[in-house]
């Protein structure tokens, strides 16, 4: 029987940027009044967890989030730089909208995951696994079970490492949702249910 997963990843609560259809990339964009919501039912369900670590991207929205988790189950956060969003480069702060008529193929690429895709001026999808997985093969080795509060792009990375394949909708995990760490769970990951009632462009990215 395979042993029960030790790290559990979450994202973030919802941003303004998120409802708008907006690459917020790196920058620091807080939650809003939905987000703040959704923080907070996250910290609920991790109550149940027993958690030993909190972990959480240092990005405004996900710092914001493990706040509330930290005040409902007592773990102080703590920050680590590779479990940021991808750097968005030429594309931080512009709609989804806007680049997809202006650069269609390149934004395809973007969309559906490509694994050779970059962003213009900023990070590929291959330089972020790289740091994503180092950052978790580092959170393994500490306190457990732990929880890190992360980024969709950065759940996708991590799913895709742990799965040994692409997973095509692991980004499109909902804002405030908890998903294991373990191949069996990357796989399911990529199943429609995690979905945001259909509106992908929405749920890109984190």
């Amino acid at each position: 029987m395979p042993s029960a997963p030790t790290v559990f990843l979450a994202r973030h609560g919802q941003t303004a940027y998120n409802l708008e259809g907006r690459f917020q990339g790196q920058q620091p964009v807080p939650l809003d009044d939905t987000g703040r919501e959704q923080a907070a039912e996250l910290a609920e369900r991790a109550a149940g967890y027993g958690f030993a670590a909190l972990w959480c991207s240092p990005l405004l929205r996900a710092r914001e989030t493990a706040e509330i988790v930290s005040a409902r189950i007592g773990l102080e956060p703590r920050e680590d730089p590779r479990l940021m969003e991808t750097d968005a480069g030429d594309w931080t702060d512009r709609a989804f909208a806007d680049v997809q008529a202006e650069a269609p193929e390149l934004f395809e690429g973007f969309f559906t995951g490509a694994p050779s895709f970059a962003f213009p001026g900023g990070e590929s999808f291959a330089q972020q696994e790289v740091r994503v997985d180092a950052a978790l093969c580092d959170v393994e080795v500490g306190a457990l079970p732990a929880l890190v509060v992360c980024h969709g792009m950065v759940i996708r990375a991590a799913l895709s490492v742990r799965a040994g394949e692409w997973l095509p909708n692991g980004q499109r995990v909902l804002n405030g949702a908890i998903v294991p760490l373990d191949p069996a769970s990357a796989k399911a990951a990529a199943a429609p249910s995690i979905s945001e009632s259909g509106d992908e462009d929405a749920t890109t990215a984190s």
